[in-house]
């Protein structure tokens, strides 16, 4: 049967995002393969590792997440990464042997950098209350600002605003900030504070938390993750393909340079999520926009109450656009396709309000969740019981990677102690 892994780390509660990016795949790859979650726990460090305090409940967190939506531990391996020291073991092996520039060439760790730059430029930006809006990716900067109201030009357009930064930051002697400020400024926002976010940028912390070797040799952890266990799959999204390539190089320099023993695991592309935050911004926790498969029927329906609708559709009697809808992205999901019809036809009528068309969504998102609710109630009546699942998956696990960890050594000539 074909060994399927993959893994998730404890940054806090799962939120619907997660469930339709990574929960709703592994539920069907438990009953068709042999499958091992994980939680990665110190993968959780490479850019946590200051404050550790929530990182245990964290754990805890996930577990009931996991088991309430139907991961079962009597389908598919669980456990917990940093109880198979094995891995970290396997990772120094492979540290060893894997050229720095594969590291450093890979294209997630540039992106993961960028993010994190580009994370902060807009939240700062948003702290001075400069609102992020999108405009049509066809037009040039220029055409779009000529089109702008006075007010609008004291706002960022976000699709020309990554752009500008994307071009800052994808330089060979890093971060063009005299270019990031020119753009800023033509951006309209007041010179006082481009210069303040541009030398936050350049001088403060921002990007530090990335700058340690462990954050640049994860996907060697991650390697060994994978090809402890002799995977024959990952289940990855598309931007994950160079980390499933570079464990296929590691295993490859190995198996020539000592013995074959591992497989070249293959990526099982799986789609992601495309459910927005309530606010329209990518659902995280960071941008306190999420909404938690541990969320109760009142926390739901006070955060569907606060999506962000149509921004045209000014009182109830104006038609309205679905296609620019948040609510209706939800609808696609967790409403019938008979309603979800019948809404789409009357908000271009104007013939349903967007309270009675969010009140319906609450309805059928509070259906969803229910189940899981109810699961979760009975775990954290005991849950040392259900911890247990995983402290016995881990030590299965550990069984595993230990033959593995032996025929390394044999075949590194390492002496067996």
């Amino acid at each position: 049967m074909k060994k399927v892994l993959s893994g998730m780390r404890p940054t806090g509660r799962l939120h619907l995002g997660h469930y339709l990016g990574v929960i709703k795949n592994w539920l069907e790859l438990q009953e068709k393969y042999d499958c091992k979650f994980f939680i990665a726990d110190w993968h959780a460090l490479t850019n946590k590792y200051k404050d550790t305090s929530e990182l245990k409940e964290n754990i805890r967190q996930m577990i009931i997440d996991w088991l309430s939506c139907g991961i079962n531990p009597e389908k598919a391996t669980l456990f917990i990464q940093s109880g198979v020291k094995e891995h970290a073991e396997l990772a120094l092996l492979f540290s060893m042997i894997t050229p720095k520039s594969w590291l450093e060439l890979n294209p997630s760790y540039k992106d993961l950098k960028f993010n994190l730059y580009y994370q902060y430029l807009r939240d700062f930006l948003a702290g001075k209350q400069i609102k992020i809006i999108q405009t049509p990716p066809s037009e040039s900067f220029d055409e779009a600002l000529k089109k702008a109201t006075g007010k609008q030009k004291n706002k960022i357009f976000e699709e020309y605003l990554r752009e500008a930064f994307h071009r800052a930051f994808y330089n060979q002697k890093g971060i063009d900030f005299k270019g990031l400020k020119e753009m800023l400024i033509k951006f309209g926002i007041q010179k006082k504070i481009v210069e303040e976010v541009v030398r936050n940028l350049e001088e403060g912390d921002v990007g530090k938390d990335i700058d340690t070797l462990g954050f640049l040799a994860y996907p060697v952890l991650q390697a060994a993750d994978i090809l402890i266990y002799k995977a024959d799959a990952v289940p990855v999204g598309e931007d994950q393909l160079p980390h499933i390539e570079l464990t296929r190089e590691i295993a490859r320099r190995f198996n020539n340079l000592y013995k074959e023993i591992f497989p070249e695991p293959e990526a099982m592309l799986t789609e992601a999520s495309k459910l927005p935050g309530i606010d329209g911004r990518k659902m995280s926790k960071s941008y306190n926009n999420a909404i938690y498969l541990s969320d109760s029927k009142e926390e739901v329906d006070k955060k569907v109450l606060q999506m962000k609708t149509d921004p045209q559709r000014v009182r109830k009697t104006d038609p309205g656009n679905p296609e620019v809808c948040i609510v209706f992205d939800y609808h696609r999901i967790f409403t019938d396709k008979e309603t979800v019809e019948d809404i789409d036809k009357k908000c271009r009528k104007a013939e349903i309000g967007c309270v009675e068309c969010k009140k319906i969504l609450s309805k059928n998102l509070n259906r969803f969740l229910d189940p899981i609710r109810e699961r979760r109630k009975e775990i954290e009546k005991d849950l040392p019981k259900y911890e247990k699942m995983f402290f016995e998956g881990t030590e299965k696990a550990r069984k595993e990677a230990s033959e593995t960890m032996r025929e390394v050594r044999k075949a590194m000539k390492l002496w067996e102690f």
